[in-house]
């Protein structure tokens, strides 16, 4: 029993509108981040990616949704996520000398340098929070972050 053309025309339409649909909603977009001007060369870049209210901060690094880390070139470091959904996003910089993945402080102030998406200055009246570090990544982006040395 054959289907009459103007089914099968239909069938194949709506297919193809629906595989349109469905791209749209899943569509990632990626995120580069580059932190520039550290103090030195040696160890490397700790980049945590945040999508979360409340997880930041995050001084053990156990709060993030994705984490990379990079090798330092001439003070810069940079580095790609993707896949990312449409969503907030903050960022969160460890310039990790000692390699071991978490801050080195002093008596209460970091020793390694650190840096949050969107702070220039860190302090007690400006402790980072996702909600002021946090963007919306609606497209593929790169941005900068300020590494802050105590």
């Amino acid at each position: 029993m054959k289907l009459p053309i103007k089914i099968i025309m239909i069938l194949c339409i709506s297919i193809i509108f629906l595989s349109f649909n469905r791209k749209n909603e899943g569509e990632t977009y990626s995120l580069t981040v580059k932190v520039e001007n550290l103090h030195n060369s040696k160890g490397v870049v700790q980049f945590s990616l945040y999508n979360k209210e409340g997880t930041i901060p995050d001084e053990k690094f156990k709060k993030y949704y994705k984490q990379k880390t990079e090798k330092i070139i001439h003070n810069t470091s940079t580095v790609t996520f993707f896949d990312l959904p449409k969503g907030k996003y903050a960022v969160n910089i460890l310039h990790d000398e000692d390699e071991n993945g978490s801050i080195k402080k002093g008596f209460i102030l970091p020793k390694e340098g650190i840096g949050f998406s969107n702070y220039n200055s860190i302090g007690l009246s400006n402790r980072p929070k996702f909600s002021k570090s946090s963007f919306l990544l609606d497209s593929d982006m790169e941005i900068s972050v300020k590494i802050i040395y105590m």
